[in-house]
């Protein structure tokens, strides 16, 4: 499929109606179609991986272009200078997070740069920091603890960002951590209960909603 043919079957896809919805959640980027995820992923499903393509869809700045490009790229063709330019360019978090997950998670550089984004000030850069450890935490089955250890002081520091994007992002990536075996468990509950002593009330959501979740019986049982 050509590039001039995949924006011809976005804008036949265009739901205003869509990009109003999303709006009520948060997604406001410059451009938008209204595409729905799944027709996304059927798209990029008969594209094929195609690293040339999801550059020149990138640069299109819309939307479901850039979805569409984090879904046909090759992870094994991204460089580090690529990810810089694209987080650089994320202006939703709905964009953020599907990039995330479906491509910069797959990535040789995603631990490098889970750790250097979630100090960056920026609210959309900073939240794919934190989205990328959620995403290792589930994903990547054979890391060592260790490797998510690490990340623990950088959601204590990110707890206290009181923006939204960014606070939901810190939790997240603390609860996916916590649901990932019993010993990280136990480390993930005892750094909910610092972050709880905070003089912060985004600090404090993230500690109670994190101990909450991960403290039930049926988080408990999965991970025995």
């Amino acid at each position: 499929m050509h590039y001039n043919d995949i924006i011809e079957r976005l804008e036949s896809l265009a739901n205003p109606k869509a990009v109003e919805g999303m709006a009520k959640y948060g997604i406001r980027p410059a451009k938008a179609y209204g595409v729905s995820i799944p027709a996304l992923r059927d798209i990029a499903q008969e594209i094929g991986t195609d690293h040339g393509l999801a550059q020149r869809l990138w640069q299109a700045c819309i939307r479901e272009t850039q979805i569409l490009a984090s879904l046909i790229d090759d992870p094994r063709m991204v460089t580090g200078d690529q990810m810089e330019s694209w987080v650089k360019d994320f202006d939703s978090w709905d964009t953020c997070d599907q990039c995330c997950q479906n491509l910069f998670g797959k990535t040789k550089f995603a631990y490098q740069k889970a750790v250097e984004w979630s100090s960056n000030e920026e609210q959309y850069i900073k939240r794919a920091g934190f989205v990328l450890m959620a995403r290792l935490a589930v994903s990547d089955k054979k890391a060592a603890d260790e490797e998510f250890v690490r990340f623990l002081p950088m959601i204590k520091r990110g707890s206290a960002d009181s923006r939204n994007f960014v606070k939901k992002a810190v939790n997240w990536a603390l609860r996916q951590i916590g649901k990932r075996n019993l010993a990280l468990n136990e480390v993930a509950v005892r750094t909910a209960e610092e972050i709880q002593k905070m003089d912060s009330r985004s600090a404090r959501w993230v500690a109670s909603d994190a101990i909450r979740e991960l403290t039930s019986e049926a988080v408990q049982n999965r991970l025995r």
